[in-house]
């Protein structure tokens, strides 16, 4: 027992030691919808719908994907393996890379490990340990979180299922029957609403390793190419879908980076509904442009504009810690 009740003081010291002084201050604030001056602009690509693809030779034909592999001398545990993804549309080219590194698997590992897979984690990836506290509020953003933030909690991908709701042309949304399943719509505006909140709020570098870390833990072959009969044929789980949310993750943080600067957001904007609704808005005029369709505003008075807000309102304020 007393041995048991040591290992858990000299961890927690250990932990107190790593992260001491890494958090940041945000007492001061300002309203973002009050001064609005552009500098990046709106992304002149559209995004990607997986649902739009009949095969994964089909997507090979409009996607370029070149695999990398550094050997490291020939030691196979050491090689170093690389995805470039280059979409060119309109005369405008998106490239993605992925690359090896960890994923969001080893960090579950390392939520239910004990020290030395954490010291481990902090080895393979000090990115995480330094920005370990943008990390949780982002977990706590992206998924609906009741016990914490009360019934009725939004995440992320609500957002994106009222822009789908939003759409006000079906005729010319739903030429294509695959556009309204899990593929289609739904799917696009997730990664390009979430990718994008991430940069606007925190930063495109937080934002790609969210993004790389989810998509290197649900396809690991995505980064050498090596897929499987299965995975080749299988509609429903193949690397299409993959390699389309890794271009929208591109296309969101641009988009991100654009309102941005438009809105002046930085990490003591408060999100009012105005602002959000705003921000919204802008994010669904990319997406009529991008898929020649309308969609109905936002206003700042609907109820998952005010729930999302008093999210971000907490979340600034801070909730109980969440490693998962």
């Amino acid at each position: 027992m007393l041995k048991g009740f040591k290992f858990r003081e000299i961890y927690f010291v250990f932990i107190a030691l790593i992260f001491a002084g890494c958090s940041k201050s945000e007492d001061k604030i300002h309203q973002g919808e009050v001064q609005q001056i552009e500098k990046n602009e709106m992304p002149k690509a559209r995004a990607l719908m997986a649902s739009r693809f009949s095969s994964f030779d089909d997507f090979k034909k409009r996607i370029k994907l070149d695999y990398v592999v550094d050997t490291n001398g020939g030691v196979d545990s050491l090689a170093h393996y690389s995805v470039f993804i280059t979409y060119e549309d309109r005369g405008n080219k998106v490239v993605s890379v992925l690359e090896s590194g960890i994923t969001q698997g080893n960090i579950i590992e390392v939520r239910d490990g004990d020290m030395w897979d954490r010291a481990g984690l902090v080895y393979e990836s000090p990115f995480v340990v330094a920005n370990r506290v943008e990390l949780n509020k982002i977990y706590k953003l992206a998924r609906r979180r009741p016990t914490l933030f009360g019934v009725g909690d939004v995440a992320f991908y609500d957002l994106a299922q009222a822009c789908v709701e939003h759409i006000s042309t079906d005729d010319l949304a739903y030429l294509y029957h695959r556009d309204s399943s899990d593929k289609g719509f739904i799917n696009t505006f997730n990664h390009v609403t979430a990718q994008a909140l991430i940069t606007t709020m925190y930063s495109e570098e937080i934002a790609d390793f969210v993004a790389d870390v989810h998509e290197r833990y649900s396809m690991p072959e995505l980064i050498t190419g090596k897929f499987t009969e299965t995975q080749l044929t299988d509609l429903n789980s193949n690397p299409v879908d993959n390699y389309v949310d890794l271009i929208n993750n591109e296309i969101g943080q641009e988009l991100g980076l654009y309102l941005k600067d438009k809105y002046q957001i930085d990490n003591e904007t408060i999100w009012t509904p105005v602002l959000l609704a705003s921000y919204l808005n802008d994010m669904q005029e990319y997406y009529s442009w991008a898929f020649e369709m309308g969609l109905k505003p936002f206003n700042s008075e609907d109820e998952i504009i005010v729930t999302f807000c008093n999210k971000i309102k907490s979340v600034k304020l801070g909730v109980p810690y969440i490693l998962e």
